[in-house]
């Protein structure tokens, strides 16, 4: 069995009635000044003098905890999951994460089909219940904690450690990062101070604070295992990986150095077990710091695109191309009308700088490029033909604006893929332009009414009623104007067809 890295392993959560007890893979950014440049606030930040050695030269960590605890806040999450569609001989949890969880480790829950459960027949609506952690940016009330940890919930509730319960708003959510901003109506709260993550070094201690398993308040201390770790199927995220004992419900809670400064936000271990095995990893603080800062202006993120498939370089791959040494990110393919297309890059450069910050690996490009503001001219420092140059290229925006599953994660009410059960993201330019249409959404998850359709995941949903789709919130907008009952046309393969819904 090969080890599995586990992202949403750090929330817990149990399912009302059949699943209670049991964990849940679980699905955030902040400053510690006023938002948006603001004046500095009033409330000064938590601070910590630096941990006295203990017995034996170890640090001792008492003074830390004591003086940014308060700062450090437990996280209730609850979603509810739909049944009542399932009859017997179809799976009623397809598609459901915590199902998959529980079925890689061989738990047998009663209902689930082939669990021992004996599945089938018409299911109620569960409650699904889990706890994450995070921590308090701002005095008048913003919170960082993962997207996994709040992704589909319908309800949050933050809760400090002086017991007291705040119903919380999801500003927005990065699931690119893993990064999720929360906000309370609350003021002069204890918020934290964010250090510089690029100066931590390797051995360094540091100190997680946490609710793991649920057990609220929970601290544990290891140091940086390494720095800059690229995870599978991870573009944006130079992770830190630690040995501190980080276990689901650690999720979104902070990573802090000895100087009482958050470095990080836990968000993954890897593991065998679904447990700590003595490697985990934190989202750098500047990176979440970034995105915090679109969250709460915007309420999502947008990041520059530049249209090219990229791969690394070995050694023999850079002599060949003429390098001293193995460095940039090598240009395998351009994509047909991408901005790196009109601006003559081609298969066989090597991006070697963006804006004069060097490119040391394929893995930084992506990256480096996402930071960048769609519509803004960058320069990249190429190598092309055993020669250095410079190009100009003005950034197209990547498609990921995402649809949510349900209301929670949604910055105004209920969403309308929450009533319509799914999760998908906009047509890019490109996209839209080949199939002929102004827009439309991309299916990528559904459930609920969405699949009781029979809608399919890459289904691109172009109209509403007749109605053409432009973007993702006129689609938000057709559905709340169409009531309970409409047609959705979609693209299916080369065809196009009508799928009636039916809500409720």
């Amino acid at each position: 069995m090969k080890p599995a890295v586990f992202r949403s392993t750090l929330a817990v959560s149990a399912i009302a009635i059949a699943l209670a007890g049991c964990l849940q893979d679980g699905g955030a950014i902040s400053p510690s000044h006023a938002a948006n440049g603001g004046p500095a606030p009033a409330v000064a930040p938590v601070a910590a003098p630096a941990p006295a050695a203990g017995r034996y030269g170890l640090p001792d960590f008492s003074a830390l905890v004591e003086q940014v605890g308060p700062a450090v806040v437990n996280i209730s999450v609850t979603q509810k999951v739909g049944r009542g569609g399932a009859t017997s001989g179809e799976d009623p949890f397809a598609g459901d994460p915590f199902y998959d969880f529980l079925r890689r480790f061989g738990v047998p829950v009663p209902g689930m089909p082939g669990n021992g459960g004996g599945g089938g027949g018409r299911m109620p609506e569960q409650i699904q219940q889990g706890v994450g952690s995070g921590f308090i940016v701002s005095p008048d009330g913003y919170v960082l904690t993962n997207a996994h940890v709040v992704d589909g919930a319908t309800e949050v509730t933050v809760k400090l450690t002086d017991k007291r319960d705040f119903k919380a708003k999801v500003v927005g959510v990065d699931k690119r990062t893993d990064v999720a901003l929360l906000k309370i109506d609350a003021a002069g709260l204890p918020f934290v101070r964010t250090g510089d993550a690029e100066r931590t070094k390797v051995g360094e201690w540091v100190v997680a604070m946490g609710s793991p398993f649920g057990f609220e308040n929970t601290v544990t201390a290891g140091i940086i295992s390494a720095k800059a770790r690229r995870l599978p199927d991870e573009n944006y995220v130079p992770f830190i990986q630690t040995d501190v004992a980080i276990n689901p419900g650690n999720s979104g809670g902070p990573l802090f150095n000895l100087a009482g400064e958050v470095i990080g936000i836990n968000s993954q271990i890897y593991s065998r077990s679904g447990g700590f095995m003595g490697i985990s990893f934190a989202i750098p603080i500047d990176v979440a710091m970034k995105v915090k800062d679109q969250l709460q202006k915007y309420g999502k993120v947008s990041r520059g695109r530049l249209g090219v498939a990229i791969q690394g370089l070995d050694a023999e791959l850079a002599q060949n191309f003429g390098l001293d040494k193995p460095v940039g990110a090598l240009v395998a393919n351009v994509e047909n009308g991408s901005p790196a297309e009109k601006a003559g890059l081609a298969p066989g450069d090597v991006v070697l700088g963006v804006n004069g910050q060097k490119v040391d690996n394929s893995a930084d490009l992506p990256r480096i490029i996402g930071e960048q503001k769609p519509g803004s001219v960058v320069r990249l420092s190429i190598w092309r033909e055993r020669k250095a140059r410079d190009i100009n290229v003005t950034l197209g925006e990547q498609a990921g604006e995402k649809l949510a599953a349900t209301g929670g994660a949604e910055r105004k009410g209920e969403s309308a893929s929450g009533k319509l059960g799914l999760t998908g993201r906009a047509l890019t330019a490109q996209e839209a332009a080949r199939l002929g249409v102004p827009g439309g959404v991309v299916v990528e998850g559904l459930g609920g009414p969405a699949a009781k359709a029979g809608l399919q995941p890459g289904d691109v949903i172009i109209g509403v009623n007749n109605q053409p789709i432009t973007g993702i919130e006129q689609f938000r907008k057709l559905l709340d104007a169409a009531g309970n009952r409409f047609a959705l046309l979609i693209q299916r393969g080369g065809s196009r067809i009508f799928l009636p819904v039916r809500i409720g």
